[in-house]
């Protein structure tokens, strides 16, 4: 009977050269702390992995969009505080204005405030955000909200509604608001009520009566202003909802991918040991064998 030595060494040396393999694979896992899933080991695993990647890549631009507009929405609100400082500023000379008792004098320093008032809103109203460099209560387009006319007037440049910024798949809001729906909506221009009793008091005119109905308007201003801060307010609830939400599907996202993907460090471990225990006892048995003679083999 003739024996091959091929086919003695053969099937030891090829147990050897699978578990080699295997505890190379399982130290490259333990060291990455990656299973190294690919198309060809795992395909269904593989597809998982990429949904995941896109879905996170798209999440990361949404929350950037986040945290733009919580930062123009927050600024948008502490403008329009000085807004409403600024009216009720102009609400308090509206109410002395009213006064039979004012003299050339008192009325002339009103007058001068309430332009002083007048200019600061108008200062105000094309604030532009920190962020952006773009204009807080302008339309969709335009680099200015206000503009100032040759007749000294005050008017909105702008057109339609602040742009939307996107932060969800089909969501977008308006971290700002439009001018026109601050400034002068019908019946409630500041720039107008201001610059009306301005004129009133300067010339000594009908004062009382001017005064009367800019407290009208002043009140009504106040009124949309305290509403548009209302809007912008839920506006920012909103943002930080869809923030948190964000979160929260980042980290379910997270758990799905690491389930996946992550190896398991201690089995790993274990599987590591165990290999290289049944590599050792394989090589001890073909060194054994090696060492055997032909003639001792055939005894």
């Amino acid at each position: 009977m003739r024996i091959a030595t091929s086919q003695m060494y053969s099937r030891p040396t090829s147990l050897m050269t699978q578990l080699t393999a295997a505890a190379d694979k399982t130290q490259t896992q333990i060291a990455t702390t990656k299973l190294g899933i690919t198309a060809a080991t795992d395909a269904a695993a593989y597809i998982k992995l990429q949904q995941i990647a896109r879905a996170t890549t798209g999440d990361a631009t949404y929350k950037s969009n986040i945290t733009i507009a919580q930062g123009v929405n927050a600024q948008t609100d502490q403008t329009l505080e000085s807004v409403e400082t600024q009216m009720q500023r102009a609400l308090e000379l509206a109410t002395r204005a009213k006064s039979d008792t004012l003299s050339d004098s008192d009325r002339a320093s009103i007058g001068k405030e309430l332009d002083s008032i007048r200019d600061t809103l108008f200062a105000l109203a094309n604030t532009k955000d920190d962020i952006r460099g773009q204009p807080l209560f302008g339309g969709a387009t335009g680099d200015t909200a206000y503009v100032k006319n040759a007749d000294g007037s005050i008017s909105f440049a702008g057109t339609g509604e602040p742009s939307a910024i996107p932060i969800g798949d089909g969501e977008s809001v308006q971290p700002t608001i439009s001018g026109e729906r601050v400034f002068s909506p019908a019946g409630a221009d500041m720039f107008a009520i201001l610059g009306s009793l301005s004129d009133a008091l300067k010339s000594g005119t009908n004062v009382q009566a001017a005064g009367a109905a800019a407290l009208d308007g002043i009140n009504a201003s106040l009124d949309t202003v305290a509403l548009a801060r209302a809007s912008v307010g839920a506006r920012g609830a909103r943002l930080d909802l869809q923030a948190d939400r964000l979160t929260e599907v980042a980290e379910t996202r997270e758990t799905t991918r690491s389930g996946i993907e992550d190896t398991d460090i201690p089995t790993a471990v274990a599987n590591l040991q165990k290999t290289l225990t049944v590599l050792q006892a394989t090589q001890a048995s073909f060194s054994k064998l090696t060492s055997v003679s032909l003639f001792d083999y055939l005894k």
